[in-house]
């Protein structure tokens, strides 16, 4: 598979804009504050479907042939793919099978079928998502378009960060740093890849729940490392059990660095997105706001863009996080 390059980032933008949210760029003086810098939230909860997924399966979706988009497709999906890739194919006329596991929250399993999805359950400790949508793939002859190792998913995703920068300069200033959720990896890699092509001196730093560090992990190694599954349940949406071919190969060239954090800055992360930003946050889309917060990135006297990639959260952890912020 042919890694996406810049231009494929810039070319997604143009196809896709019809169909997505040119969701906002917040900005927030208790934020600035409490972390020295200036910095520049980017509110992918706002978008269609909640996350930034739309992006990359809108973009997937659009590239397929009109023959082959008579076929269908299928994805796996903790949610918020699954999710995207219904309501794209939605739009387009196509017909949708997700495959997600049996535990995803209630929010994310309702928002798929709702899109007319026909979503079929699997056990994420035991069975294997891949094969099983591989085989409904080659049975229905739909076309297979996975959460993150795809060309044309990694190159939508990457459009979020093209917003990001072109509103900070709007504003009058170029960014240092920009934080991102990483869990697969395709949205990091995306942006990487957008970061490339209009602000090369950006650095781009992913962030991991603990326990959930595979990319980071990798990175050391040098290689691929998986992780062991037995990490805290919370950022379901960053429960990829290892990175990508394709997306490794990508940001294991163009990340600064990685960082972790754990489940109580993630939750206080969550109720200062609510209480500050007036936005709703789910946990693997504020690991971003985490770190800023927590200062495990230095980020005084930096112009720093932080992805909050998704709002699709279970009202019970909401109500945890509101308890503690």
């Amino acid at each position: 598979m042919t890694p996406p390059t810049a231009d494929d980032v810039l070319r997604a933008q143009r196809l896709i804009a019809p169909h997505i949210v040119r969701t906002p760029t917040l900005r927030s003086p208790v934020l600035d504050e409490a972390t020295g810098a200036q910095v520049f939230v980017k509110a992918e909860p706002l978008q269609r479907t909640g996350s930034f997924k739309l992006r990359g399966a809108t973009n997937a979706l659009l590239n397929l042939p009109e023959a082959v988009r008579a076929h269908g497709v299928v994805a796996y999906s903790s949610g918020n793919h699954g999710q995207a890739v219904a309501c794209a194919a939605a739009a387009l006329g196509m017909k949708a099978t997700i495959v997600m596991p049996g535990d995803a929250p209630a929010i994310k399993r309702v928002a798929t079928a709702r899109w007319g999805a026909k979503i079929v359950d699997y056990d994420r400790r035991t069975d294997d998502r891949a094969a099983i949508a591989q085989a409904i793939a080659a049975k229905t002859g739909a076309t297979l378009i996975p959460p993150f190792e795809h060309p044309d998913v990694i190159a939508g995703q990457g459009t979020l960060a093209l917003e990001l920068v072109a509103d900070a300069e709007a504003a009058g200033m170029a960014l240092d740093l920009v934080l991102v959720c990483t869990g697969g990896g395709g949205l990091t890699a995306g942006c990487a890849l957008a970061l490339e092509a209009v602000s090369p001196r950006t650095r781009l730093i992913g962030v991991e729940p603990e326990g959930w560090d595979d990319t980071a992990r990798s990175l050391r190694a040098g290689s691929i490392v998986a992780n062991d599954g037995t990490g805290s349940p919370l950022c379901d949406a960053l429960m990829a059990m290892a990175p990508g071919d394709l997306t490794f190969s990508i940001n294991r060239r163009r990340l600064a660095g990685m960082v972790a954090v754990d489940e109580p800055a993630i939750l206080r992360a969550i109720g200062f997105a609510v209480g500050q930003l007036k936005l709703v946050v789910e946990p693997g889309g504020s690991v971003a706001l985490a770190a800023a917060l927590t200062g495990a990135v230095p980020l005084a006297g930096l112009r720093v863009g932080v992805v909050l990639s998704g709002g699709n959260i279970d009202p019970a952890v909401l109500v945890r996080a509101l308890k503690i912020a």
